[in-house]
Parts: C-alpha cells; structure tokens; sequence
C-alpha cells in the first residue's frame, strides 16, 4: 500500500515514464479516453443547463476495472494525462471513475517526457484545472449539439450516412469558396518578353525581362497585353544597343523562423515530406511518447506535440547553442540566444516542438528508427537548432538595362553566408507558385554605361492563373489564420471531410465534390453561423474565455443554442427532399432486364447501379481508363482507388478477372518503358513535384540502395527484438 499509481494516456508513454520512476509507482494507461457522451442518443439534458451525461465508453470497461484494482493497492494516485484542454478533461474523468475528490493534489503535468521533468511533475502536484476542464466539455457538447440535430437533417434532406460539425462544416465551405473562384476566374492574356544578352563573347549569356519604359528619369513599369504589342516592341528594338543603365548591389539577410507549432509542423510536414496532417500526427505521437532505443529503451524523442506556442525554455536553448558551437562554429552562432513572440499571452502554456534529448541526434539513432519517424525527428530537430543559428547573407545585384527607350530588368542573387541554412536547408518555410520574376540569374560584373551583346530576343504568351486549390498544408494555415479550430482538430477535421466525401484529392490539391457543393449551399441558405469563418472564430475566443476563467462555459451553451434550434425546426419545415443527380448511361440492367443503368455516388466514391433499387441490387465499379499499357500483356490499364484509403490509386490490367485473364496489378503507374539492368517494366515516381522512371524490380541493382536501408532497418528491428527476448528471460 505504500505504491503511488501514476495514470497516463498510452501504453507508450507508460513505458516510457516507467523508466525514470523507482519500485514505489506504479504506471498505467487509461488507452485514450475513457468516457464520452453516449454514442446513440444526445446526451445533454438542454433543458437542465445543458447537463452531459457520460458513460463508459465501449471496451473501456476492463480498462477502468483494472485501474480500479490496482487504486486499491495504492496510497496515492497521480494523474499525469496530456498538458492540454483534452487531457484536463480526460483527468477529471478518470477521477470521477477512480472516487479521487478532484480539489486534491492529484494532477501532474509535463511537456516533456525527460527524467528532469517527470521528478519536477512528482515534486509539484495541482489540483485539476476546472476551467480547462469546462472549456473542453463545452466544446465536446458545442460539437455534440451541431452534430446530432444538423446530421440527421442532412440524411432526411439528402441522403443517409452524411454529417456536420461546427469546423468541419466551414472548413468545407472555405476550399468549396476558393473552387467558386477558379470557376468563376476569367484568363487575362499578357505577353513575357526576354532578351539574351552577355557582357563579353567568352561570358554565359544572362536573360534580362522587359519591364518598362524610360520617362525622364523616372522608369514606369508598362505590361505587354496581347501578341501585336510584343511584335511591334520587338519591331522597335531591332538592332538597339543594350546599355547598363543602373545597377544596385546590396547585401541581405535572412533570420530563421521560429520552431515549429502543431500547425506549422503539419505544413511543413506536407510540403517538404509529403505527409498528410493525420500521419504527421500520427508519426509526432509516437516520438513524443517514447521510442525502443538500444542500451536505452523506450525514449520520448519531442516535446508535446499539441501546442501553439513558440516559446522555448533557457535550458533548452543552452543545449541548442552548445549544439551549434560543437558543430558548426562560433561563427553560426549569434551573441544572444534568440527568442520568439507568441500571438496570444494566452498560448504560451507550452513550448515550441522540439527535441527533448539533444544527445540523442538523428543521424545518431536513423537505424533505430522507422524511416518516417527518422525523417519527422529531422526536420523537428534541424528547425529547432536553425533557430537558434546566426541569419544566412546573400549579396543581391539588381540591373535595369536601357535599350532605346526600353528598359529591362534583372536580378541576381549570390549567397555569401549560409548561417541557419546550412542546418536546415534552403525550402521557404511558405509554400510559393512559380513567378515571372528572374531572381536566380548568374550575372557578370556590371558597371553603368557598359555595352552588352545582343544575342536574341524572345516573346512568350502568358494568361494569369487562377487562384490554386488548397493542399492540406495551405487549407491548415488558413484555418490558423481565421482562429478556426485549435491544434488537436485540424488533422481529424480534414479526415473526417474527406472520408465523408465532401472533398477529394487530386495529388495534394483538395478539390469540393458536388456532394460538398450541395451540402455547404444548404448550410449557406439555412445556417449562415455555422459556415461563417468570423463567428466560429469567436467561439474559440469563446472557449479560450471558458479556459482562462472569464466566462461560464453553461452561459457560452444558453447563447448558441436556442437560435440554433429554432434554424433547425425552421429548416426541417422549409427544405424539401434534395435529389442527388442522377447520370443515366442509356444502358439496360444486365440482372433484371428492366431497369437503367445509373452513376450514383456512396460511402466509397462513384459506383454504377440500377434505377430499380432495392427491388434490383445489381452494381458494379466504375472503370477509369489509365494512360499507357500493361507490361504483362499489352492491353490496357484502369485506374481504382482503395477503400479505406480514398487518395490512394492503383492499376490493374483491363483483363484482370476476365477470360484471359492477367494479374497485373500496382501502386504505380507503368511508365512503358524497360529496365536497361534487369529488363523488367518501369513505373512512374514522383518526389517534391518532380516525376522519375524507377525499375519495378525491387531486387533490381538500381534500387540496392534502397534495399540497403531496409535490410539495416531489419537488421536493427531483429536486434531489438532478440533484446527483448533475453530481458524476459
């Protein structure tokens, strides 16, 4: 009975924590939440102060039984769940199941799970925060209350199995908004118009871009609106001189940004990584929670991955600074440590995401690791150390060229100092589309008055683009602009809108379906709050009030609900049954020879069925021809997508299931091609936006690098498990 029961969230995390605890706790995991509102009904009495009624969650019941018994023999109880709203509240829970009085000093917390910061946690026990605790059950009955009377009116007007929510609902309607502007975005014509010019004969020619005309000596910046304009401009220059008119040369610098945020780790993730927000989620949990290492065991690698804040704590940046100076130099390292402000004081409970053992670098342990925590813990740690090194220097040339009247324009950047760059690498930390601008050009020596070389002069029609499509790393700072949404929702709020069929991938832009169209314009008509980013925005404030203890979470619910119903009663009257569109294939049923052949949409995509159902459940899958042919048999190709995983294509030859019949089946698209080392057929690959042919053979010489890594990784997971095995012995 002299035993302390120290409760987390995971199993992970409980062996990890275990590690720097002695004979005197215990460590146990509640596995995630342990109670909930009931899935089957509402669950908040509305009409006694929105009263939540919370039960057991499912398959929970063993879980809480055993906790109980290991309370019993226990003197004490410390619950060490997640710093966060969510994590308070699961806490509370646990009390509540466990008969600990909540006002005791039962509740621990930590943002890392280092043996320092466990001890300060043991050593400094609280009360649970009520506040946060109210602030999430207002939320989760806010959510509760929009999702069980909105949804149901959709299965009644639309079709069964869809769903709305307080975010997800206007996170739809935003990337559904952003397809109304490519829809509705007329093509404007404009002309480029480059010359070729070099100093000298020996010198590599540079290319300078029309940008004005001369007036004075003012330059006014003049565009070349259709192809006449560009003739008659290339008319006028014929056999001008291009002299030097100006040159400006200075030097700029470039300070690092701050570490990352749950946010800006999720956009950075997906554009340097190419991870969905679900997964860099996913693979940031496992790290933070604790990894396997050799000599070490399990060992949490990040700080908490749920966080807005950016500050950083002064131990922290004194092993970062120790870091950089080991490594790189004193001259990579600046003066003073630096800093970051946060947006709201409000956000600095936490810190920043970043290593939580800086012994322990990447390269250090890449082979104990799988390869997409390796490559997440890389860019976690390489952003943390960069922000805490000096700013790159570049020396920039710009150069307006004068030929007749004309003026040209052009410029050139050198890096002189690599400073945080050298740790982190050049990719911006925003994503950018392609520009006109000529900002890499190599450029000569150039002084006023210098006469270049004409080599050539080139016109290029051009039409302005419409606004891109959202990816998930755009549609999520978007989302943290408009203060819609908090940390922990962004990932599932995009899953969920995807699973439901509201939106679909097309590589790594979000494109709204008619489903998404026809279920925001219904929102749009009949609950403008819920689809309007500036009132979910002061929800959250909202909730953020509730957390800091400035208002009544019960007094936020008597706001919002009442109007909300009643939309809901009037809606329920007023829309009348919406038909999903229907594409007849003038086709007749193969199974009873009556009905038609239709395209209708389900919980899987686009499906082919008959007009009959349910008297006839005759249905098949739609074929979508792929380019190219299949490398077993010459025929053709069809592309599908996978069931649990809707983003994911794959390709099957066009016999497969028929007589011949051919097994071809992959991930990747056959590029037509053949293997110059093994012979066998080619696929398509792409990385960071650029497509390459690689051989399909995975035994083939060209991919042994790869094979390497996988036999290193094997190697490492046997090791681990030989371990393992000699420890239970």
């Amino acid at each position: 009975m002299d035993k302390t029961l120290v409760i987390v969230e995971s199993p992970a995390k409980a062996n990890t924590i275990s590690r720097y605890l002695g004979n005197n706790y215990t460590v146990a995991a509640s596995v995630g939440h342990i109670r909930d509102l009931p899935a089957s009904t509402l669950g908040v009495d509305v009409k006694n102060d929105f009263k939540p009624r919370y039960i057991t969650m499912r398959g929970k019941e063993s879980v809480v039984r055993d906790l109980r018994k290991i309370k019993e023999d226990s003197h004490n109880v410390l619950l060490a769940t997640d710093p966060d709203r969510e994590g308070e509240a699961i806490a509370w829970h646990l009390a509540n199941l466990l008969d600990i009085e909540e006002d005791t000093q039962c509740r621990i917390t930590f943002n890392e799970i280092t043996k320092k910061s466990v001890e300060q946690a043991l050593a400094a026990p609280h009360q649970i925060d009520m506040d946060l605790v109210n602030a999430q059950q207002a939320r989760r009955i806010l959510d509760r209350l929009v999702g069980y009377e909105l949804s149901p009116l959709l299965w009644k007007k639309i079709r069964k199995g869809l769903s709305a929510g307080r975010v997800q609902s206007v996170t739809t309607k935003i990337v559904v908004d952003r397809e109304r502007e490519i829809n509705a975005f007329i093509p404007v014509e404009y002309w480029l118009l480059t010359a070729f010019l070099r100093k000298d004969i020996k010198d590599p020619a540079f290319r300078v871009r029309y940008h004005g005309e001369l007036e004075g000596k003012k330059v006014v910046k003049k565009s070349i609106d259709n192809e006449a304009e560009a003739e008659a401009l290339i008319s006028d220059l014929d056999k001008a001189d291009y002299i030097v008119h100006r040159v400006t040369k200075r030097q700029s610098k470039r300070q690092s940004k701050p570490p990352y945020t749950t946010s800006t780790l999720q956009q950075e993730a997906s554009r340097k990584l190419g991870f969905t927000s679900a997964r860099t989620m996913r693979v940031a949990q496992q790290l933070y929670e604790g990894v396997d290492l050799k000599d070490q065991g399990a060992t949490a690698l990040i700080t908490y991955l749920r966080t807005d804040s950016v500050r950083i704590s002064p131990i922290a940046i004194d092993a970062a600074r120790n870091f950089i100076k080991t490594l790189h130099g004193d001259k990579y390292l600046p003066a003073k440590p630096r800093y970051f402000k946060n947006k709201k004081a409000a956000q600095d409970a936490h810190e920043c995401i970043r290593p939580a053992h800086f012994d322990l670098s990447p390269q250090k342990i890449r082979h104990q690791l799988t390869n997409e925590q390796f490559r997440l813990y890389k860019l976690i740690w390489d952003k943390f150390i960069a922000s805490q090194m000096n700013a790159a220097i570049f020396d920039t040339v710009s150069s307006d060229i004068k030929a007749k009247s004309h003026i040209f324009r052009v410029r050139g950047e050198t890096m002189k100092f690599p400073g945080w760059m050298k740790q982190y690498g050049m990719l911006p930390d925003t994503e950018k589309e392609e520009s006109d601008e000529l900002n890499k050009e190599i450029l000569p020596e150039l002084e006023v008055g210098d006469l270049l070389l004409f080599e050539k002069l080139e016109s290029e029609q051009k039409f302005t683009k419409p606004p891109a499509r959202y990816t998930e790393a755009s549609l999520i700072r978007i989302l943290e602009e408009l203060g819609i949404g908090r940390p922990s929702t962004y990932a599932p709020t995009i899953s969920t809108i995807l699973n439901r069929r509201y939106m679909e991938k097309d590589g790594r832009s979000l494109v709204p379906t008619k489903l998404g169209f026809l279920v925001t314009e219904m929102l749009e008509e009949h609950f403008k709050s819920i689809v309007d980013p500036d009132f979910t925005a002061e929800m959250e404030e909202n909730l953020d009030e509730v957390e800091a203890g400035e208002k009544d979470w019960i007094d936020l619910l008597h706001e919002f609900y009442p109007d909300f119903h009643r939309d809901i009663e009037q809606a329920d009257q007023n829309i009348e049954k919406v038909e999903m569109p229907v594409i007849s294939l003038d086709e007749k049923c193969p199974k009873c020879s009556e009905g038609n052949l239709v395209i209708k949409e389900g919980r899987y995509g686009k499906f082919i069925a008959c007009d009959r159902y349910p008297t006839c459940d005759y249905t098949r899958t739609i074929e979508v021809e792929a380019p190219g042919e299949c490398p077993l048999c010459g025929s053709g190709l069809l592309e599908k997508r996978a069931r649990k995983r809707r983003s994911s294509k794959f390709y099957v030859c066009d016999k497969k299931g028929k007589d011949p019949d051919c097994e071809f089946i992959s991930w990747d698209l056959p590029s037509g091609k053949s293997c110059d080392v093994c012979g066998s057929y080619m696929v398509k690959k792409r990385f960071r936006g650029k497509e390459y042919d690689k051989c399909s053979n995975k035994e083939c010489p060209t991919n042994e690098k790869k094979s390497r890594k996988s036999q290193k990784r094997s190697k490492s997971e046997t090791n681990k498990k030989g371990k393992a095995s000699e420890n239970s012995q």
